[in-house]
């Protein structure tokens, strides 16, 4: 009897939600639950998700999938184009490179490489190398890729992306320059949230003069053209600033200018609410305005505000890679997208060397991620406007 119970449980569980059931489900469930259910359901903002967890993991994690120093730079091997990886040996599964050797061509004096494939060498997956400190804190020399052979350095053997003027490999520094154009994102964004909610809130909250002086304010740095502030702003930077000082700076910049868009959105919000029975409750409850604002109604639209969080990012990379891009953001030895893309400011290093355009890759790829993931959220913030 009790074997029959089971399965008819197990057919029950199995089976699809009904109308009824599902509309049972859907009212017990919270937004939180609401808003992934529907999220998911857009399958390219999904995807777009993967791609951007894989890119910060990728910034986390830059110094394990890096193969060299990134500021390692050797004119012995300046401008080596990208070299593949060989994943056969005598028929057998063996991943290897091949010898790079360069030459001069005596007309021309441009130094050129060939790949020689009779000088061999053997990699391998979580071999020594390089030593660096995982998340800035553990010493360590693991990385993902490296030599088999521990007696032969992988910066002399492995070109995955080539190398640039300064024989600096190319693909450790677009990791390292993704965490530093990625973190600048999130820092910028964090920054233009807690301004845009603080004084849209304020704005809303209490309108009379306050909401005027604010709303005037955002309608003065609304009116100012972005990119000739900005720099402006980055070229009265001093040149002896530290590497540092530059990253905070040029973050603080670029989100001083970005909180305008939400503060209104917010503002709008709490004009709606704060007339509404719970806000009503809370103040004659005794409750601060403080806690009216960041405990009650905030909450009441947080999904808006990740979404507004998120399509801000791409804003954000894009104005530091600008800035970096024209020599008034970030300057090296730091590494970020901006910074790698001034190698190609010109048509002929574009057309001798067209693998150091390969940083703006990255670029698109995480702005078209960012886009589409933003998208999705913004279209399941509202979980209750459309629900099937």
């Amino acid at each position: 009897m009790s074997q029959k119970i089971a399965v008819s449980n197990e057919q029950t569980a199995a089976a699809p939600l009904k109308g009824p059931e599902i509309q049972d489900r859907l009212s017990v469930a919270s937004q939180r639950q609401l808003v992934w259910w529907r999220f998911r359901r857009h399958k390219v903002a999904l995807v777009a998700l993967i791609v951007v967890i894989l890119f910060y993991l990728s910034a986390l994690f830059a110094g394990f999938l890096a193969i060299s120093d990134p500021q390692d730079g050797r004119s012995a091997r300046a401008i080596v184009p990208p070299q593949p990886i060989h994943w056969f040996k005598d028929g057998a599964f063996q991943p290897h490179v091949c010898a790079v050797e360069g030459a001069r061509d005596p007309y021309t004096l441009a130094k050129t490489y060939v790949a020689d494939c009779t000088n061999t060498a053997d990699i391998r997956l979580f071999a020594s190398g390089y030593e660096y400190k995982l998340f800035g804190l553990i010493p360590t020399d693991l990385h993902l890729i490296g030599m088999a052979d521990p007696d032969l350095r992988a910066e002399e053997w492995i070109f995955l992306l080539g190398t640039d003027a300064q024989g600096r490999d190319l693909f450790s520094r677009i990791l390292y320059g993704t965490r530093t154009s990625l973190t600048i994102g999130l820092i910028g964004v964090t920054l233009s949230l807690m301004l845009g909610i603080v004084l849209g809130g304020i704005s809303g909250f209490f309108g009379g003069v306050i909401d005027t002086i604010i709303q005037r304010v955002i309608e003065i740095i609304r009116s100012i053209p972005t990119i000739p502030l900005w720099m402006g702003l980055a070229a009265s930077l001093p040149a002896d600033w530290s590497i540092t000082q530059l990253y905070f700076s040029i973050t603080l910049i670029v989100s001083l200018f970005a909180w305008t868009d939400l503060a209104r959105v917010v503002r709008g919000r709490f004009l709606a609410m704060r007339e509404e029975d719970f806000v009503t409750a809370a103040l004659v409850a005794g409750a601060t305005w403080q806690g009216i604002i960041f405990r009650h109604m905030v909450p009441s639209f947080y999904s808006h505000i990740i979404a507004a969080g998120t399509l801000a990012i791409p804003f954000m990379i894009i104005s530091e890679t600008a800035l970096s891009f024209l020599g008034l953001g970030l300057r090296p030895p730091a590494i970020s997208w901006g910074v790698l893309l001034q190698a190609t400011q010109n048509v002929q290093s574009i057309a001798l060397t067209p693998w150091l355009m390969l940083p703006a890759v990255p670029v698109i790829v995480s702005i078209l991620a960012l886009n589409f993931m933003g998208d999705g959220l913004r279209d399941a913030a509202d979980p209750y406007s459309s629900v099937e």
